[in-house]
């Protein structure tokens, strides 16, 4: 992959709410902390759900990353191909990168169902009362599964090992969901690893790339959200 051509499909602009969070965040800061270049495919909005996109991303969304012209889909897929072409991301011995993986999964399926589901009420709920009710319920989940973190975080600054790998670059961009309310703030350790995390050169770059196509393009979409 290091020597391959490779493109990332993302967003022209996005709501305020999804700046930052939009999940080509995740390929940008992967390949690189792996130090692969990269292209990055601009889509404007509605251009996702076009044929184009759909041949090679099948809901219609971003991002997609193409090695030589080759499509992969599904963020999660990705970076994980990205870590494993990459010398920065995972570590060498087969029980540490087991316990790597791990934790990359349980960032995708124990930890952010919850808060998706939380973000889902915030954002897209078109019931506000009905959110309203959830949302202690949902609250009390995502912080059941913040509490089984902190615990395992505890005396410890990366998950696995005594260095940042893709477990820890995932599990922040979850995370990061939750920016838009004091939940993370509310677990000093999560807190503390979270800004270890992000103050990660690497996360820096792809975060600027990012927010700076979406101001680019803002005049564009004035009134749309």
């Amino acid at each position: 992959m290091k020597d391959s051509n490779l493109k990332v499909t993302a967003y022209d602009w996005v709501p305020d709410f999804a700046k930052g969070n939009v999940r080509d965040l995740r390929l940008r800061w992967a390949l690189n902390e792996a130090g692969f270049d990269h292209e990055v495919e601009i889509l404007t909005q509605g251009e996702q759900k076009k044929a184009p996109n759909i041949a090679r991303q099948p809901f219609g969304q971003v991002p997609v990353l193409e090695v030589d012209g080759k499509p992969m889909f599904e963020s999660g897929a990705i970076v994980w191909r990205i870590a494993e072409a990459s010398d920065a991301l995972l570590p060498t011995g087969q029980d540490a990168r087991d316990r790597v993986f791990s934790w990359y999964f349980a960032a995708l399926n124990s930890v952010e169902p919850e808060i998706m589901m939380l973000a889902m009420l915030d954002f897209f709920a078109s019931d506000k009362d009905a959110a309203a009710r959830l949302r202690p319920d949902v609250i009390d989940g995502v912080q059941g599964r913040l509490k089984h973190l902190s615990d395992a975080l505890k005396n410890r600054n990366w998950l696995v090992g005594d260095g940042f790998t893709v477990a820890d670059l995932m599990m922040a961009t979850v995370l990061r969901i939750l920016k838009h309310t004091d939940i993370v703030a509310g677990h000093p350790t999560l807190d503390a690893y979270l800004r270890r995390c992000t103050d990660r050169p690497a996360f820096a770059a792809a975060l600027e790339a990012q927010l700076q196509t979406f101001s680019q393009n803002a005049t564009k979409y004035e009134g749309a959200a």
